[in-house]
């Protein structure tokens, strides 16, 4: 697949580079904090500005603040997607002086060779542009671009300049739209390490530290000619545990992920499983309609001579039975073990959730089951099955009306339900019944 030219926004914490990635984009992709150090890992997204293609990249504070842990990790990262840009935004805040270190910094991308564009960010009017440039002049640009993200002043100029800047153009990636994958868990079992290890390389920052991602990003991949987009999320854990509003922000946008996505691949530990947090997140996934895989990471860490899968599998179950129509995978993100077969396991549930079935199909099983299990109302009275039809996929969605009053008993909605997966192959998705009275 032909790679389209990446354009690398860096600076100093909170200098507002996720406001400007999101503005350039078009769309709020990158989360937006007041508190510095929001961004860790790099945020890619396909962008296009005047007819040209690229993939624009938000990164972590080239310098951490005190209290966060991660810093040498987020700046070797955001230095690496530096020296593998073909453009670099280099921002900084209109607001205050250069700080030594941005200096010293700016000159070492700059000795690089990577082609660079100066902007300044925070300046919200003409007169304070007049007043404090030549602080900024002295770095050795001819050009710098004065702007405000927020209030999107000068963003037009700044934007033909990218434009300008980019290399000779490149076709577009063949295979259609990525299937979008989010993989979602508890903090700390490992989804960034599992995205990791189906991407190939450390495209994302790992740590014991539990709730080291805090945006939601998206890794894109090609695996036998099928491209993929895995949407790595914040750990999901309870509002009242989460440690501040960084937190509690990467957790809503890790909710709405889910909602996003084209599968949701739920993570669990092998040495802790299933908790009621767990259960949480697999009650999202169920609501959310969206196809579901279970992949049990850490599994190179089990006794295989003292655990059975088998039995493994019916103790997932047996507290997760709500979502027992997805596949469980048992993998190690650690050794590799089995981790494409998420890929896999993703590209069936997803078509298991666009099955459309023939009304006449679908009515000719309606009579086969009510002959084997008499339906019946809540109210215990034998219930008159009329007709049924299919209304959606993704998912698949059924109409189902009855010839006599009163809701239908819910064990009853369950078992047609069941019986309608295994009748036609409805693989990892959930299914949804709408009961009416005719």
């Amino acid at each position: 697949m032909a790679k389209l030219p990446r354009v690398v926004i860096v600076g100093f914490p909170n200098v507002g580079k996720s406001t400007l990635f999101n503005r350039i984009l078009g769309r709020r992709l990158a989360l937006v904090h007041a508190d510095p150090g929001m961004t860790r890992d790099s945020v890619p997204a396909p962008c296009e500005l005047g007819g040209r293609r690229f993939i624009l990249v938000d990164t972590g504070g080239l310098f951490g603040v005190a209290e966060e842990p991660l810093s040498d990790k987020v700046r070797a990262k955001a230095l690496a997607e530096a020296a593998a840009a073909d453009l670099v935004l280099f921002v900084l805040d209109g607001m205050r002086d250069i700080a030594p270190a941005e200096e010293d910094l700016y000159l070492r991308i700059k000795r690089s060779g990577r082609p660079l564009i100066l902007v300044v960010n925070k300046f919200d009017s003409p007169s304070k542009e007049e007043s404090m440039t030549a602080d900024y002049y002295r770095l050795g640009e001819e050009r710098i671009h004065f702007i405000s993200a927020e209030h999107k002043l000068n963003l037009g100029a700044l934007e033909e300049a990218i434009v300008e800047a980019l290399p000779a153009g490149a076709p577009a990636p063949a295979g259609g739209e990525p299937l979008r994958i989010a993989i979602v868990g508890r903090t700390n079992v490992g989804k960034s390490s599992l995205v990791n290890r189906l991407a190939g390389d450390e495209r994302l920052i790992v740590s014991e530290i539990p709730g080291t991602t805090r945006d939601s990003t998206d890794t894109l991949l090609v695996r036998d000619g099928k491209p993929f987009c895995l949407v790595d999320t914040a750990g999901i854990r309870r509002m009242a545990a989460a440690a501040d509003g960084r937190e509690k922000a990467g957790v809503v946008r890790a909710k709405a992920s889910i909602r996003r996505a084209d599968v949701v691949c739920l993570v669990l530990d092998a040495r802790e499983f299933p908790t009621r947090q767990d259960a949480r997140i697999a009650q999202l996934a169920l609501e959310s309609g969206r196809p579901l895989v279970m992949a049990l990471n850490k599994w190179d860490l089990v006794d295989k001579s003292a655990v059975r899968p088998e039995a493994v599998r019916e103790r997932v179950f047996r507290k997760l039975g709500f979502v027992a129509y997805a596949p469980l995978l048992f993998v190690s993100a650690k050794t590799g073990q089995r981790v494409t077969k998420i890929l896999d396991a993703a590209e069936e549930v997803f078509e298991g959730g666009k099955i459309r079935v023939e009304t006449s199909k679908l009515n000719a099983f309606l009579a086969r089951v009510t002959e084997a299990q008499a339906p019946r109302l809540k109210s215990g009275a034998r219930a008159k099955l009329r007709y049924i039809t299919q209304k959606g996929i993704l998912p698949p969605t059924f109409v189902l009306f009855l010839g006599s009053r009163g809701p239908l008993a819910p064990a009853y909605e369950k078992f047609l339900l069941e019986a309608l997966r295994r009748e036609f192959g409805f693989i990892g998705t959930p299914l949804k019944l709408v009961v009416r009275t005719s």
